[in-house]
């Protein structure tokens, strides 16, 4: 295939398949396989593969993700690190927490060692749904096989313990962080913030704020709308007004 004279090769076939796989275009992304597969010097790789997988994974079609992931490996196309992560996000998302579970002892089976970015998806899918045993167990795990939590981490667990009312757990967490050399960004603070807030902690929460700048880390859209709505839903009226008047200020001297 050629367009505008160009003769395509394996990455402009790979960032269309992936382009198309993001859009949901199953069909022409599929007829662009079809083309590698008929070439010969344009033939699919694992980062094709990883695109397919993705595409039906992040949609919910998990028996034509299965599928492709088993034709793939007809071609003698290997899975690779990220192939896996792909596999683990896909069934967490679709709640088939056993196979996400297996892709994981599979790994293992096959010597490719989880990552962090392996573990995090799977704390945060974990999380999400409530099962905050598990996610504990998996943190654990984590550490002992000496992977070092980032803050991406402790986001999800951050989250998770303050949907299942464990603020003593999110009081540990940041005590952790803090006796840690895990450099803290806005996303971090926008979670504890945001779990402080929803109890009406809003001492706490401003501390919180005042440590954040400290850190050099630049409140966003995320910090002042979360802030606002804690002080709204405490009745402190003029305090969310106080922080709208502090976003006006910032946009008047941006401009």
């Amino acid at each position: 295939m050629s367009y505008l004279g160009i003769k395509c090769n394996a990455v402009i076939y790979n960032t269309m398949i992936d382009g198309y796989g993001k859009a949901e275009l199953f069909e022409p992304m599929e007829k662009l396989l079809s083309e590698m597969i008929e070439s010969v010097t344009c033939l699919p790789d694992v980062f094709t593969l990883n695109s397919f997988i993705w595409a039906y994974g992040n949609c919910g079609k998990i028996e034509r993700m299965e599928r492709w992931y088993e034709e793939f490996q007809l071609m003698g196309i290997r899975p690779d690190e990220r192939t896996f992560n792909i596999l683990i996000r896909s069934y967490g998302k679709a709640a088939m927490y056993e196979k996400m579970e297996s892709v994981l002892n599979f790994m293992k089976k096959r010597f490719i060692s989880p990552t962090v970015v392996t573990f995090n998806t799977i704390i945060e899918i974990f999380g999400r749904a409530g099962n905050v045993e598990k996610m504990d167990a998996l943190f654990l795990k984590m550490k002992h096989e000496g992977m070092k939590p980032n803050t991406v981490t402790y986001c999800s667990l951050v989250n998770a313990y303050s949907k299942a009312g464990k603020l003593s757990r999110v009081n540990s967490i940041l005590r952790q962080v803090e006796n840690s050399d895990v450099v803290l960004d806005t996303p971090f603070f926008n979670c504890i913030i945001s779990a402080y807030g929803r109890v009406g902690d809003v001492d706490k929460m401003n501390k919180l704020f005042l440590l954040m700048k400290e850190k050099n880390c630049e409140p966003d859209n995320v910090t002042f709308a979360t802030m606002i709505q804690a002080y709204n839903a405490q009745g402190m009226i003029e305090a969310a007004q106080d922080v709208e008047s502090e976003i006006s200020a910032a946009k008047d001297s941006s401009c």
